[in-house]
Parts: C-alpha cells; sequence; structure tokens
C-alpha cells in the first residue's frame, strides 16, 4: 500500500518511483498530477526531472512559450537537458514540429501546458511515437474554457485519454485523493491528525462515488467532521513543511 505524503518532496519522490514503473510497464503517455492549490509548478518540476538525469541531452523539456523556458535556464542553470519553447501564439505553433522533435530525443517532458497549447502538445506527442512523454501538472482539462465546445470533446476523447495518470495527489471535497502507479486510486479522509484510507478503486472515482465511499466510512461514527477548508488548510501546511 502505498502512504500519503507527508511533503510535498516525498509526493515529487512517489511521483518520480510512479513513473519509472509506469514506463517499464509499457505506457508511453504519463501524468503527473499535484493538484494542490497556488502551487508554482517550477521547483517540483525541477526536483521531478532529477530522476532522469542519466538520460543527459536525450532529455527535451518543454516550456508553455519563449519566457517561460528562458525563466527555467535562468533559475536551473546548466542541466544536462534541453529546456525548449512550444512557441505559442494564441493557438498556432509558429515552430515547425520537425524542429521539437529530433531522432536523438529519448524522452520529453512539458511542464504544465494549458489549453491553449494542446495541439502543439499532441503533434509533439505523435512525432515522439513510442517514446516516453509526461505531463507534468497539465492544465489541459481547461481546454473547454477555450469555447470550442464540440472540438474540445474531441480533443479530450482522442487525445488527452490517451495517458496514463500514474501519478496523481490533490484534496477535494472533504478527503485527499491518491494514485500512484501501480497502485488503485486511494481515497484518504482525515481523522484527527492524522488521515485514514477508507477506499481503493480501479478508476478514478468521480464525485459522485467519492461521495459514496465517505458516507460508508463514516457510517456509524459520531464525531463531527472537520471542514473541507480545515481538512485543506492543514493538509497544505504539512506538506510545506
Amino acid at each position: 500500500m502505498v502512504d500519503l505524503p507527508k511533503t510535498l518532496d516525498e509526493a515529487v519522490a512517489q511521483a518520480q518511483t510512479a513513473t519509472h514503473a509506469a514506463i517499464a510497464a509499457g505506457y508511453s503517455r504519463l501524468q503527473i498530477e499535484l493538484r494542490l492549490p497556488e502551487l508554482k509548478p517550477m521547483p517540483p518540476a525541477q526536483q521531478y526531472l532529477s530522476t532522469f538525469a542519466d538520460l543527459g541531452s536525450h532529455l527535451k523539456v518543454f516550456f508553455t512559450d519563449a519566457g517561460a523556458a528562458a525563466l527555467a535556464r535562468r533559475d536551473w542553470g546548466s542541466g544536462p537537458f534541453q529546456i525548449c519553447s512550444l512557441d505559442v501564439a494564441g493557438s498556432r505553433q509558429t515552430t515547425p514540429v520537425e524542429e521539437l522533435v529530433s531522432p536523438d530525443d529519448r524522452q520529453f517532458v512539458f511542464v504544465a501546458p494549458s489549453a491553449v497549447e494542446v495541439a502543439p502538445v499532441e503533434q509533439v506527442c505523435t512525432a515522439a511515437g513510442d517514446r516516453p512523454v509526461v505531463l507534468f501538472n497539465p492544465r489541459l482539462e481547461d481546454v473547454g474554457a477555450v469555447g470550442i465546445g464540440y472540438t474540445a470533446r474531441q480533443i479530450r476523447k482522442r487525445f488527452l485519454n490517451t495517458f496514463e495518470p500514474c501519478y496523481y495527489l490533490g484534496p477535494l471535497d472533504g478527503v485527499v485523493l491518491l494514485r500512484c502507479y501501480p497502485s488503485p486510486w486511494q481515497v484518504w479522509l482525515e481523522e484527527g491528525e492524522d488521515y485514514r484510507l477508507i477506499g481503493e478503486e480501479l478508476l478514478k472515482p468521480d464525485s459522485e462515488r467519492l461521495n459514496q465511499i465517505v458516507i460508508a466510512a463514516s457510517a456509524g461514527q459520531s464525531s463531527s467532521k472537520p471542514s473541507f477548508l480545515s481538512e485543506m488548510q492543514r493538509f497544505l501546511k504539512a506538506l510545506g513543511q
């Protein structure tokens, strides 16, 4: 059983382990999600990427634009891997995909891609073939916000669902949801100063299923449950230590 991480460092370490396990199992499209409010992706992304140091320049890391890529180069210093930009203006890609993917590249990581970058991300993934591609803290789920309606739903069905959610950590309504490949999805409920595992699911549980799990776990317990806000604040405080 995977334990709920108590710090952000532990969460990133779990994400690294989950990634290697999923790649070893044959998955080539992976998704890492640290769904913690106000979390800036740059520091945990740098820590996460350290697990691929052996790839050296064969690892290509993509940021949403040239500014984000330049910021990473400045803050991270001279690393072994390549830092690139998707060079997106609106929804148009200004750099040909042939220049974004080369035969020497062995693995690709996208740091916090948003709905605007769906098209170039998909093009890079297609060009990558069976080489591993990782989405680190993506915001592609917000693709519907760009107002393309039916097309947005088709993109999600055709492309986004091809990624294996090998690591997920996020406080939800009264619980914390955790998935660390190859373990199933876990539902943790706060009890006092600790959390208790109250359910495991093969697929990511939706809000209705989560509610059923919490109700079943709370049956017969007379103690009042803390508010969602207090639970989240305590959980995030623990992660930040």
